[in-house]
This record gives C-alpha cells, structure tokens and sequence, in this order.
C-alpha cells in the first residue's frame, strides 16, 4: 500500500484522480481500453470532478458500480445509480457503465453482474473506506473467502448511521438495511486501486486500516495484501498515522 497525503479533500482529489488518470491511459495504451470500477458517496466528490477533467478517451472505458442499496428506487436522492448518472454519466461519453440495480431481484442481480464482471479485467478500482472501515458495503466482519464477485449484505448500525450522517436520508429508519456490493475478493482483482479517503471522521478507520493486522473485522485491513494499492489522505483522514 502506497500512502498520499494531501494538505487538503481537494487536492486529495486532484492527486488521486491525477494517478488513476495516468493508469487509465496506460491500461488503454496496452489493451485498446479500459475498464474501471466507480465508487460513489462524499467521499469521492472531489476525486470524481477531478477525474473527469483529465485527459481520458471515456469512449474506450467499460465502468462498473461498486454497490446499490436493495429496494431504493433510482429517483431517491440517496440511489448511487442516481450519483453516478449525475456525476459522471451525463457529463462524459462512457463506452458502457454497468450499474447494480437495486430494485431487481437481488439474487438474480447478483448472478447478472457476477457473469458481466467475469468478463472483464478491472484495470483501475475507485473506492473509499467508510468510518467503520467496510470497503463497498463489506461491513464488518467482512466475507474474505467469497468467490462471488457480488453479494447481499447487512448494513450495520454504524454503516447506516454514517449515510444519515452525511446527508443522504432523513432519519435512520429511512436508510436501507440491505445492499448488493461488490465482494471483497473481487476488489482485490483489480490489477490497481486508487482509494480516496477524507475527514477526520474516516481517521480512526485508517489508521486501523494502515497499523492494524489484516481481519475481517476490519476489511479496510485487506488492502495490505493488494500489490497496486494507493491510498490518498488529506492532513484530516491522516491524523492518526503516527501513532502506528
């Protein structure tokens, strides 16, 4: 794991969004294309308009969504289909993107990604690390062992709480209490990772992320064992390093 500290969330963006751009490039150089998967939520405000202004040929990029809340239609503000639509879809000329439907049947959604995802090398992976340290909505304890590259998950308490938190519901009884995620093994296949992790509330995750012995009760930890991994703090997410 490789460890980037910005003195700010914007220039953590723009230094992220800056390498997963050059590996962008390189990946469609070496193969005609790229494919690439796409993390949504506050986190990634600043990496993904930074992103989008580098110098990338969208045409040739196959994208795949990282995770969807089960039951949530598209038109809830809180609906990552809705994010990344907005954020990304509406304003570059992907060649395809590859949304988790939540309102579908979820085990049957599952198989559907897990035979498109199949298909593909992931060459870059845009993720974050949520406060209680689950990668997607790998809460913990996270399934290590998993082949399946997409599952139905729980959300835990905290997982749930950081959502009110950030503003995408109005109460806690409104936040959705299952998910489909990409699992933990098939992030790791990314032959690269790009995770962008701001604030001082996402300190204590890192640090335990960075310090702390690989387990699934902190799936953050997971990235140690990832060969291509950068992980971008700003002076905020990155308080506690020093004490590892």
């Amino acid at each position: 794991m490789q460890i980037v500290i910005a003195e700010t969330k914007q220039e953590l963006g723009q230094q992220a969004a800056r390498r997963g751009g050059m590996l962008i490039r390189e990946a469609i150089q070496k193969n005609g294309e790229a494919n690439i998967i796409l993390a949504t939520g506050a986190s990634q405000f600043e990496m993904l308009d930074a992103l989008l202004k580098e110098d990338i040929e969208w045409s040739k990029i196959t994208a795949f969504h990282l995770d969807e809340y089960i039951g949530l239609p598209e038109s809830h503000g809180a609906s990552f289909r809705k994010y990344l639509k907005e954020r990304v879809v509406d304003k570059v000329d992907l060649k395809k993107i590859v949304f988790v439907d939540g309102e579908a049947d979820p085990i049957q959604e599952c198989e559907r990604l897990g035979k498109l995802i199949g298909q593909h090398k992931i060459h870059v992976a845009f993720i974050g690390i949520g406060e209680n340290a689950h990668l997607a909505f790998n809460d913990p304890p996270a399934d290590f062992e998993t082949e399946d590259a997409f599952i139905t998950v729980n959300l835990d308490r905290a997982c749930r709480e950081q959502q009110l938190g950030e503003g995408w519901f109005k109460s806690l009884n409104e936040v959705p209490s299952r998910a489909i995620s990409m699992s933990i093994k098939q992030i790791l296949k990314s032959e690269t990772i790009i995770c962008s992790v701001p604030d001082a509330r996402k300190s204590d995750a890192v640090d335990k992320a960075v310090n702390g012995d690989v387990t699934p009760d902190v799936p953050a930890t997971i990235l140690q064992k990832h060969d291509a991994c950068w992980l971008f703090l700003d002076y905020e997410s990155a308080s506690l390093l020093h004490s590892g």
